[in-house]
């Protein structure tokens, strides 16, 4: 005999057989009708906003996505239909719809963190003069909320509003992974084994694990160039009330703004407006 326990919140069905007292996880998406569908629009639906303003063409989106253009632009259509995306008309570029404001705008009262943080993130970039950043966890990425740019003449545009990166590649992904608890460090690297093929052989999980070991032993993280040569970022995480790390803040700029001359003092900034933001959360959230 089988019987079947659905756990809210997770996306697997457990098939547990009483007889052989076995239990079989099962992809919910393979279960679940249109979920296919689904998984696949709410990926296009990341990668148009992560390209801000300037919009993304359907054979870049399809390239991303690993679709056909013929399957992506009828899920673009779809979602157009819906006010969930929009088509700029002169050069064919999809953007984000007002729908997606709409919806935003109604998740960000049990989400959004960016106007208790964003005084916080503009005083960071004061103090060094470099461009700060907010980002958020979401799942196995990190999303950057706020972006704030630096005084000082040469910057590095890496970094943006909505740009999303893997945890561990960009110095925010970094040190939040770097605070997780050891076991879902290890799973998230059995989820990604395509990291080192697809960011470069600096993003080996020998590497990388080496670079979550430096982290939680300096309080902060270092990406040395290894997204955009010459663009250097340092990251740390920021805490819910239950000790998760769950946000980051960073600072990104050119290497000679993060040698070893000035890095300690920019660490140590960063992690002093860190443990404010952690503390002002706290706070807010009782």
């Amino acid at each position: 005999m089988v019987a079947r326990s659905h756990t809210v919140g997770c996306t697997a069905v457990c098939d547990v057989d009483e007889d052989r007292r076995s239990v079989h996880i099962v992809d919910s998406r393979a279960v679940v009708p249109g979920a296919q569908a689904i998984a696949r629009a709410a990926s296009l639906l990341r990668l148009v906003t992560a390209s801000g303003d300037r919009g993304i063409t359907v054979s870049e989106l399809a390239r991303q996505a690993d679709l056909t253009r013929p399957t992506t632009h009828r899920l673009l259509t779809a979602l157009r239909h819906e006010g969930l995306v929009d088509q700029d008309e002169k050069t064919g570029a999809w953007m984000p719809g007002p729908e997606l404001f709409l919806m935003g705008n109604v998740a960000a009262a049990r989400y959004d963190i960016t106007e208790i943080a964003r005084d916080i993130v503009r005083s960071l970039s004061v103090r060094t003069e470099e461009s700060a950043f907010l980002s958020v966890r979401r799942g196995d990425e990190t999303v950057c909320l706020v972006n704030e740019e630096g005084s000082f003449p040469i910057r590095s545009f890496v970094l943006h509003e909505g740009v999303r990166f893997p945890l561990g590649v960009a110095s925010a992904g970094l040190a939040i992974l770097a605070f997780q608890p050891s076991h879902d460090v290890d799973a998230y690297f059995e989820r990604h084994p395509e990291l080192e093929q697809r960011w470069g052989a600096a993003h080996s999980e020998q590497r990388l694990r080496r670079r979550l070991r430096e982290t939680t032993e300096r309080g902060y993280s270092l990406n040395p160039g290894l997204i955009v040569e010459g663009s250097y970022g340092i990251g740390a995480a920021v805490f819910t009330r239950e000790g998760h790390p769950q946000w980051a803040l960073s600072l990104n700029g050119v290497e000679f703004r993060f040698g070893p001359d000035r890095l300690p003092e920019l660490g140590r900034t960063l992690l002093a407006h860190a443990h404010q933001l952690t503390s002002r959360i706290a706070s807010v959230r009782r």
